[in-house]
């Protein structure tokens, strides 16, 4: 389905200017995965807190361009309160939805905004960094 391009654009600015879950939290019982970009700026880390099965909160902090700085936001409010497994699903549809292959447009929520960013290759990182860090801790929390 097509999106009014202004709209995703809003999106991505909202986040950006005030973004959701940025600050850190001391407490051992949170998963933390620090990521860097070899190619920008971005210089983050996402925190996670997962109990039973689910995870519980997200946090993340650091330096980031526009678009690592927003899709890291999204992703904080998409997947607290979902369980390891729907988080999964939710990540595996987001990578796909930036590698342009086929995905579940429902599922993604607002994160659709970067569903053009597979198009440009210099800001595939930006936008999967916070991601990246998240498949991380998921494995991390499954003793992978």
């Amino acid at each position: 389905m097509a999106i009014d391009p202004t709209l995703l654009r809003e999106i991505i600015m909202d986040h950006y200017e005030y973004p959701r879950n940025k600050e850190l939290i001391q407490d051992d019982s949170y998963l933390s995965r620090h990521m860097a970009s070899d190619s920008c700026i971005d210089d983050i880390t996402v925190q996670s807190k997962i109990a039973n099965g689910k995870i519980q909160d997200i946090r993340f902090d650091g330096t980031a361009c526009t678009i690592a700085t927003s899709s890291t936001s999204i992703m904080t409010e998409l997947l607290v309160d979902k369980t390891v497994e729907e988080a999964k699903e939710i990540l595996e549809n987001y990578f796909s939805m930036i590698d342009q292959k086929e995905y579940d447009e429902d599922l993604l929520e607002e994160a659709v905004a970067f569903q053009n960013v597979g198009k440009q290759a210099n800001r595939i990182n930006c936008a999967t960094i916070g991601w990246k860090a998240m498949r991380d801790i998921l494995k991390e929390s499954e003793g992978e």
